[in-house]
């Protein structure tokens, strides 16, 4: 219940002050993202399989966020971001989308 009041305040507060992410931090944004949403689908699979661990999840975050955000910097540096951040987001693109059939067959049974 404290994280849904959480996520509800940073909602309310993200559209209230309307935070602008700086130029140079943009381009790692959408990746970040990604990133956050691949361990948001891991943690609820985790949780629905009954093997969630809040410690795992947190290092999962936080790793997967950290990790994408350096491979598209590396790709950055060597003049193949785009190519890097393409290749990032199929990666975490499957990864999220094999979480989210895995919840649909335990919650639909299908």
């Amino acid at each position: 219940m404290i994280a849904v009041i959480g996520l509800a305040v940073g909602v309310v507060l993200g559209l209230w002050l309307q935070p602008t992410v700086p130029i140079g931090l943009q381009p790692y944004l959408p990746i970040a993202v990604v990133a956050a949403l691949d361990a948001l689908f891991g943690g609820f699979r985790a949780m629905l399989d009954g093997l969630f661990n809040d410690r795992v999840f947190l290092v999962s975050f936080l790793s997967n966020v950290v990790v994408a955000a350096f491979i598209v910097f590396l790709g950055d540096q060597l003049g193949v971001g785009a190519q890097l951040s393409t290749a990032v987001v199929v990666v975490l693109g499957i990864r999220i989308f094999s979480n989210a059939a895995a919840i649909r067959r335990h919650l639909f049974k299908a």
